[in-house]
């Protein structure tokens, strides 16, 4: 429930989104912003930030979260327009497939780099700041991936774990800090993400979509996909001033996939 008093606490916080200009971190984005919110989107394609920016009436940056330079410069604009950055949502990410067998270093590294080593640049870049202010959110995106395994994604899921093991031990570190840091955790999502992996199977299979999806929802015992909205939902509520005591989670959101 939304109340005068959620509305002052958002309406003091600057919250920063990467790879917001789609799918779930867009969700968010909006989500945040009709809190009140101050919010800027970070990704890589300034035409599509500056699209979506424009449509939520928020800020935008761009940068490249594998890139630390560019993540320095992007947060430093976003401070200098919007204030402190108070909320990290480490949203940005890649999911692809391939089997162990014919991974090859550079797709390891490739996913290693997007999922997890720009989850450390990111919060590396906000952590001084919220020291300083003696408070802060942090909160990682990261899959049921995180929590179990899936064959033919071993480079994904090794990295969201990590995201997972980062986030917990962040979690003790910055306790007595006012910064929470917690990974929410979706199953397979109903984003562009998920539509290129049934075009994946679809090509590779010749079955149709509707059995490509079939095969991926199955493990979700409601048999269906997650809504961006609803990762959103979790995300504003971990955002609460009334969260303060929720850290080091992992918030599955599977339709109980992962208990």
């Amino acid at each position: 429930m939304n109340t005068s008093t959620d509305t002052g606490w958002f309406k003091l916080q600057h919250a920063l989104v990467t790879g917001g200009g789609s799918g779930i971190g867009a969700a968010i984005a909006a989500a945040l912003a009709a809190q009140g919110a101050r919010v800027t989107i970070v990704g890589r394609n300034e035409q599509r930030l500056s699209a979506r920016a424009k449509e939520l009436g928020v800020a935008h940056a761009v940068a490249d979260v594998c890139d630390p330079d560019s993540i320095t410069r992007a947060f430093d604009r976003a401070s200098a327009q919007q204030g402190s950055i108070s909320i990290l949502v480490n949203n940005a990410g890649s999911a692809e497939a391939r089997p162990f067998a014919k991974m090859d270093a550079a797709f390891w590294n490739q996913m290693i780099g997007v999922n997890l080593s720009g989850v450390y640049h990111c919060t590396r870049t906000v952590i001084a700041p919220m020291l300083a202010a003696r408070g802060g959110r942090i909160i990682n995106i990261a899959s049921t991936a995180a929590q179990k395994g899936y064959a033919y994604v071993s480079a994904y899921s090794a990295a969201k774990h990590g995201v997972l093991g980062l986030t917990r031990s962040l979690a003790l570190e910055y306790a007595t800090k006012g910064i929470t840091v917690n990974a929410v955790c979706p199953g397979y999502t109903n984003t562009d993400i998920v539509t290129q992996s049934i075009d994946k199977i679809v090509a590779a299979t010749g079955r149709s979509r509707d059995e490509a999806l079939a095969d991926l929802v199955k493990s979700n015992p409601q048999g269906r996909l997650i809504e961006p909205g609803e990762v959103a939902e979790v995300v504003v509520w971990l955002c609460r001033q009334e969260s303060s005591s929720i850290t080091g989670q992992a918030i599955s959101i599977a339709g109980g996939e992962v208990m």
